[in-house]
């Protein structure tokens, strides 16, 4: 191992595989190697028994233009099937009220796109976002990891207009006993929640079957060269600052509202001694306000 590996990589690359939710990994597993990427599509999405993907052609890059404001935490792979049908598979690292919006955006563009000017609104096919969330964003279903998204009537939601499909994988939240009916889905989560830089021995499960065990040897760390490795280094550690600039900004508002609040309690006449017990401010702290 060379000494740059040792001074940038030491920290991670102690097991035998790479982590595959890495932009590096990621694009490399789904966006080179249509195969698996049918086979996730097929395994996570609501398809029907008669209408599975049976081959995919990726988008072109001139169809995915790159977004400069785009953070580090999202990666996405295209793609279209035999029947023209649109996928969108997306990693994101961090949940956000934004990153929801974005994904509303990106599926309607994709529904948009299909057509040309004058062309007959019929030539339209079926769109879905599959997005992989290594965070929690549902907190209001803390036992459901899977969300499943399409357009239904309100009053009777058996009732779906077909077109648009928005699918929510909260990984953190995945258990394998949850889905245990769908072998496929189970591996393929398994693989994305189990596989990291710390593994060292792959389950048995996941090396028994064709498309995981393909998807670890893709990962596995002798196959990158050097400045690969450095450059998925890169990724993590723009990850970590994020990370940290997120947590930094969410206790700057808690701060900031604390001490509005407090503000408020004292101007309309609350007793100090209150407004400490409520805020958990200081006394000093509410009087400088």
């Amino acid at each position: 191992m060379s000494k740059m590996m040792k001074t940038k990589g030491e920290k991670t690359m102690k097991g035998k595989y790479l982590n595959p939710k890495a932009d590096l990994t990621f694009k490399l597993l789904f966006g080179e190697h249509p195969d698996l990427t049918m086979s996730l599509l097929n395994a996570l999405l609501p398809l029907p028994e008669n209408g599975l993907i049976t081959s995919v052609e990726y988008a072109t890059p001139e169809m995915v233009p790159e977004n400069p404001a785009k953070k580090n935490s999202v990666v996405d792979v295209r793609c279209k099937d035999q029947q023209g049908r649109q996928f969108i598979v997306e990693m994101q690292l961090y949940w956000s009220d934004e990153f929801r919006q974005r994904v509303i955006l990106n599926a309607s563009k994709a529904v948009v796109k299909q057509l040309k000017k004058g062309e007959d609104y019929t030539l339209i096919q079926p769109v879905y976002c599959l997005n992989l969330i290594n965070d929690i964003g549902f907190e209001s279903a803390p036992d459901d990891f899977y969300h499943d998204y399409a357009i239904v009537d309100v009053a009777h939601t058996d009732r779906i207009i077909e077109g648009l499909r928005l699918v929510f994988v909260e990984l953190p939240k995945f258990k394998p006993k949850s889905i245990s009916e769908k072998k496929m889905a189970v591996l393929w989560l398994r693989y994305l929640t189990e596989i990291d830089e710390s593994t060292s021995e792959a389950p048995a499960e996941l090396l028994e079957n064709e498309d995981t065990r393909k998807a670890l040897e893709i990962v596995e760390k002798s196959a990158f060269t050097e400045g690969q490795l450095y450059a998925y280094e890169q990724f993590w550690d723009a990850i970590v600052n994020e990370r940290v600039l997120r947590q930094k900004s969410y206790r700057e508002g808690m701060t900031k509202g604390i001490a509005l609040t407090a503000a408020k309690l004292k101007k309309k006449g609350m007793a100090i001694e209150d407004i400490v017990e409520v805020t958990g401010l200081t006394e000093e702290e509410i009087n400088k306000l």
